[in-house]
């Protein structure tokens, strides 16, 4: 069974997660943690639950979700995994993070690319990798069926959908990946978003505004 700890980082208020099973690995998806505190803070958590972090993987590549990667990265010698069609935004991170105002390394070539229909595995789980372009040209979901719930990156939110004006980004394709692949999922699975609170694919398909 997966369980999910979430972490809200950096000036953009990001949410970063770690998901751990009962055979000590964990993944670290979006890690956006910037400041020293933030890092101190998911460190200490990993070492207090005696966790082995096994990968990074991201849902996209724009510089609020990659702030923390490297040091991550670095610090546990671990793997990193981006969509397939997120190049030019790794290679770019931090002249965006510049443009807005923050300072952060340069982020180094993903170690593996990950594509719709391979699922990413640790311990004794699966996510399955959905791609849903739209926020940006390659950016994915992961989802979990028996756990029931969706890492749903910049995608969908609660009460909102992802914005749709920088490169890569399409506001026609963006609507369809989210009714034709994300709406259809079971109306109870929770979705756990890039930014903001958590919510459920039926609560969206009811109350969203861009949905209804």
């Amino acid at each position: 069974m997966i369980t999910i700890k979430r972490f809200t980082v950096n000036p953009l208020e990001e949410n970063s997660y770690l998901l751990s099973d009962e055979s000590g690995e964990c993944l670290i998806v979006d890690a956006g943690f910037y400041f020293p505190g933030e890092k101190e803070e998911i460190t200490a958590f990993i070492a207090e639950a005696g966790l082995t972090p096994v990968g990074l993987i991201n849902t996209h590549c724009h510089f609020d979700h990659l702030m923390g990667v490297e040091y991550l990265r670095k610090k546990y010698g671990i793997p990193f995994s981006c969509p397939s069609g997120e190049e030019y935004w790794l290679s770019r991170a931090s002249k965006q993070a510049a443009m807005f105002g923050f300072r952060m390394e340069d982020v180094a070539p993903a170690d593996s690319l990950l594509t719709e229909g391979e699922p990413v595995r640790f311990g004794n789980s699966l996510l399955e990798v959905i791609w849903v372009p739209g926020h940006s040209a390659g950016h994915v979901v992961f989802y979990s069926g028996e756990g029931k719930f969706l890492l749903s990156g910049d995608v969908l939110f609660r009460g909102s959908i992802g914005r749709s004006d920088l490169h890569g980004g399409n506001y026609a394709q963006l609507m369809r990946s989210i009714g034709e692949k994300l709406l259809i999922l079971p109306p109870e699975t929770t979705v756990w978003p890039g930014h903001g609170s958590e919510t459920t694919i039926g609560t969206e398909k009811v109350y969203n505004p861009f949905l209804v």
